[in-house]
């Protein structure tokens, strides 16, 4: 699909959970649906947040990042939570790009957010990931969720705060179950799996709001 001046769209379905370094990987053989798991994928990921000086923004419950590296490298725009997902808007990436110099939001990105807030826009927080990821697959080989093991490095921009973390996150995949019903079963097998390996629940909803202390 092509992002076009108006980016490209999708819905993500997802749980998060926060581990130790030292937890081991879930065991997803109970997990309706999944018969398989994919080789370990590893990424290397750095993401830019930036939002206006008086975080308008962050108030609306938008978060506009700069990726490099992994399959979506490219400008994000997420939107506030909503019936259990969240919507993601994406543009590829500009030429060029200096991955230590502060980046300028493009002026398609710039047009996705006017409504909730208008530049100059400035650097928010910087989140490097070491994330390995897993397709988690069914009997046909198709892929029911992605589960991604993170190790996360990040600095808050603003105030000048680093931290670090592991965390896991399930993501549904194009042959996971659509309805509520079976969501709702997925991710509650999902949840037991994560609990038997020693996760827990995420206590931050995002990587940027928790390198934000939230």
């Amino acid at each position: 699909m092509s992002a076009g001046p108006h980016g490209a769209s999708s819905v993500e379905i997802e749980s998060k959970y926060d581990v130790d370094e030292t937890t081991p990987l879930p065991d997803w053989s109970a997990v309706p649906g999944v018969v398989h798991t994919g080789e370990p994928e590893p990424r290397d990921l750095d993401a830019r947040y930036l939002d206006t000086a008086s975080a308008d923004l962050a108030r609306a419950g938008v978060a506009v990042r700069r990726r490099l590296g992994g399959p979506d490298a490219g400008w994000h725009v997420k939107g506030p939570a909503q019936g259990g997902g969240r919507t993601e808007t994406h543009w590829p990436l500009e030429a060029d790009i200096d991955p230590e110099a502060e980046p300028t939001v493009p002026p398609a990105v710039q047009d996705a957010v006017a409504p909730h807030a208008a530049p100059p826009f400035t650097a928010l927080a910087r989140v490097r990931n070491n994330r390995t990821a897993y397709a988690l697959l069914n009997a046909d080989g198709l892929q029911v969720a992605e589960f991604v093991d993170d190790h996360v490095r990040a600095r808050d921009e603003r105030r000048g705060v680093e931290s670090a973390w592991r965390e896991w996150e399930v993501e549904l995949g194009p042959a996971g179950p659509a309805d509520d019903a079976g969501r709702i079963a997925f991710f509650a097998a999902v949840d037991a799996a994560v609990f038997a390996a020693g996760g827990r629940p995420a206590a931050s909803g995002s990587k940027l709001a928790r390198a934000l202390g939230h």
